[in-house]
């Protein structure tokens, strides 16, 4: 295994990608979509999905809930391992969570694949993992686009988008005006690192460790393929019947930006969050990656989930129903409370 004992802490910023350039350009766009708006847009550009609604002045009438996103460089890891099948659930699941955080359930979905040269048995293999997502998501997969770009890819890459509509009710939308300190934050396992935090994860395996796809990791049980592959999770399942009851407030995909960045989306000015850290069991997986990347923790926090896939806030007398309900899914776990401030503070000591 190579000796990296002389070199510094990795970043994700060292391993190729900046949230902070991500967030300057979004405040950009920010500014430049605001002035396309339309009276029927009831949402600011950031939100996990985006709302519209043909019925303006309808209060009750239903909202239609967008989101847009991709699989990352997981499709590298994919690519290595010639194993196409579970990166079109990851990208349906992903946006399915994206609209499930609004309240909204998925109505139809398009996808966008392309490729330096296309390789029909790939692609099919792909979109039939969208498909899957969509069926399981009770969406219709409406159509997409299949694109060649020789010379834009190497021979073996492809990329691959997702867009999603859902709908729900507009007095039913989840809302973070409703959130108050006090509130509790109910947390739903992730299944690994989902879709994101790939560009640092794979620098760590493969450059770093030396490892190759196939190889086991005593310390994960698995193959690194296997543990890098692990599908992004849908959470409609475990949540949907929750927001149905009337038990969830507001909540929050953890997504790229970890729980620092994605939490505070969730909660509405002058309340924060506090994180027990001691509430959960970090996986192996996030472990390996700090210990052989000396990677930060602030960066291991906005990098990854470590773990959570989803924040629910709830009432605090709720928690023990919504713990209950979420038993067969996972189950949840209190991971902290709404506090008077801004932002996420963690407290106490991470469970080895």
């Amino acid at each position: 295994m190579p000796d990296r004992s002389d070199r510094g802490p990795l970043t994700y910023e060292g391993a190729g990608v900046s949230i902070d350039a991500q967030d300057r350009a979004l405040a950009e766009v920010k500014r430049l979509a605001k002035v396309t708006f339309t009276p029927g847009v009831l949402s600011e550009i950031g939100s996990f999905g985006g709302l519209f609604t043909l019925e303006p002045e309808n209060p009750s009438g239903t909202v239609l809930v967008a989101s847009a996103d991709g699989v990352g460089t997981k499709l590298k890891v994919a690519q290595m391992t010639g194993r196409h099948g579970t990166v079109g659930e990851d990208l349906v699941n992903h946006c399915v969570n994206d609209i499930l955080v609004q309240g909204a359930r998925p109505l139809f979905f398009l996808d966008y694949f392309v490729s330096g040269r296309l390789d029909p048995g790939v692609t099919v293999e792909v979109i039939a993992g969208v498909a899957r997502g969509c069926a399981a998501a009770g969406c219709a997969l409406l159509g997409g686009e299949t694109a060649e770009m020789p010379g834009f890819y190497e021979p073996g890459e492809y990329d691959v988008a997702g867009f999603i509509v859902g709908g729900c009710r507009r007095d039913r939308l989840l809302r973070v005006d409703s959130v108050r300190t006090g509130d509790a934050l109910v947390a739903l396992p992730s299944a690994g690192l989902h879709t994101n935090g790939y560009s640092l994860a794979r620098k760590v395996f493969f450059e770093l460790l030396g490892l190759e796809v196939d190889d086991e990791v005593p310390a994960l049980g698995c193959t690194v393929a296997d543990a890098l592959l692990a599908a992004h999770r849908s959470y409609l399942p475990a949540v949907g019947p929750l927001i149905d009851a009337g038990l969830v407030k507001s909540a929050a995909h953890i997504t790229g930006g970890g729980i620092p960045d994605n939490l505070p989306r969730a909660l509405p000015d002058g309340v924060g969050a506090e994180i027990e850290l001691g509430s959960w069991d970090e996986p192996a997986l996030f472990r390996l990656i700090r210990e052989a990347g000396r990677v930060p923790e602030d960066d291991m926090r906005r990098t990854f989930n470590l773990g959570v896939g989803m924040i629910l806030v709830v009432a605090e007398d709720a928690t023990g129903v919504v713990l209950e309900k979420l038993g067969p899914h996972g189950p949840g776990w209190a991971i902290g409370r709404c506090v008077p401030g801004r932002g996420v503070r963690f407290v106490g000591e991470q469970r080895a």
